[in-house]
């Protein structure tokens, strides 16, 4: 299996075996992760999309939360999500799709145990391999990336549809191309060439949001915490978003915190902690500029993600949960 370190021959012969499943499955459920966004989601529906047109039973599903994120509603091809308590018991082949673990799924990793065979695509480095074939390819920017790859061998033409739903990936992970590599900007020109309105689509996913987020980002930051001697002397930024601040806001408001953090000048990494039900377990995102790699202490933590951007869930009152964080970055 190719992890994006191996051969461009490995990634092909790994596709084609892809190809060999998914073409003789008849019912297909497609698993995309927990608190999605736009890769996850992307890279299921345009999945879903081309199996449904092959004639195919398909459903796209994710555990939680119980809402599509409101930035994505104008996605293509949305009447194939399913709540999670719909998703069939048991099918010919389970996809899942940016999910770095069986974790990522939630309550829905179950699934994997009852159908014939699963299918994993995915482009996190971090990822455990879980299913009958894995097809991850760590060098690409996104999961939608390596879609386009599974959909050129398969003969699949892109067309509007699909390559809006596969823009939406791209430009979300790669933080409105800030984050790119060879080829990326060549890979959006072919999804625009298709006639997709790629400035809507950016701007409804990355910079639209309700007016209750200003007073939430206004207490959240002013609460943030510089700790210039954590990660042996390169700086940590935390900023924490506790219940009661959140409270009403949508899952993708309180993620995009980070990306206002991560610009602390200071720190080479942030990290922000979202407090989950007014309890004692956080969901926190990890960020790092270019020498730390983030995706190493998130899997030391019991996460993973990317060498970049990475995350994990803790247990525990926030100052200890700093200093776990602390002492994972020390040894990084």
């Amino acid at each position: 299996m190719s992890d994006g370190s191996g051969s461009e021959f490995e990634l092909d012969e790994d596709l084609a075996r892809a190809i060999e499943m998914l073409e003789r499955a008849s019912s297909v459920t497609v698993l995309c992760h927990v608190q999605p966004d736009a890769d996850t989601i992307g890279s299921g529906l345009a999945i879903g999309s081309v199996l449904e047109r092959r004639g195919a039973q398909v459903q796209v599903a994710f555990a939680a939360p119980a809402f599509l994120p409101q930035s994505m509603e104008e996605l293509p091809n949305r009447h194939l999500l399913v709540e999670p308590e719909k998703v069939a018991e048991s099918v010919d082949l389970v996809v899942t799709v940016d999910a770095g673990s069986r974790g990522r799924l939630g309550s829905l990793g179950e699934r994997l145990d009852s159908a014939s065979e699963s299918l994993v695509i995915d482009h996190h480095r971090s990822n455990t391999r879980f299913g009958t074939l894995n097809v991850v390819h760590a060098s690409a920017e996104s999961t939608t990336a390596v879609i386009v790859r599974l959909l050129d061998r398969w003969g699949v033409d892109i067309d509007a549809d699909l390559a809006h739903l596969l823009f939406a990936g791209l430009v979300t992970d790669t933080g409105s191309f800030r984050w790119v590599r060879p080829g990326s900007h060549l890979l959006a020109e072919r999804l625009l060439a298709t006639g997709i309105d790629g400035a809507r689509i950016a701007r409804r996913l990355l910079d639209t949001h309700p007016f209750d987020w200003l007073p939430m980002l206004g207490a959240v930051l002013g609460s943030a915490e510089l700790l210039p001697d954590a990660a042996g002397g390169r700086g940590l930024v935390y900023a924490a978003i506790r219940s009661e601040d959140s409270a009403g806001l949508r899952s993708e408001e309180i993620e995009s915190v980070i990306d206002i953090v991560r610009t602390t000048s200071e720190a080479e990494v942030a990290a922000v902690l979202k407090q989950q039900d007014f309890g004692s377990v956080w969901v926190v995102s990890l960020r790092s500029k270019t020498q730390v790699d983030v995706s190493a202490v998130a899997t030391g933590l019991g996460g993973g993600g990317h060498h970049n951007a990475a995350g994990y869930t803790a247990t525990g009152e926030l100052p200890d949960v700093i200093d776990a964080l602390r002492e994972a970055l020390s040894a990084s």
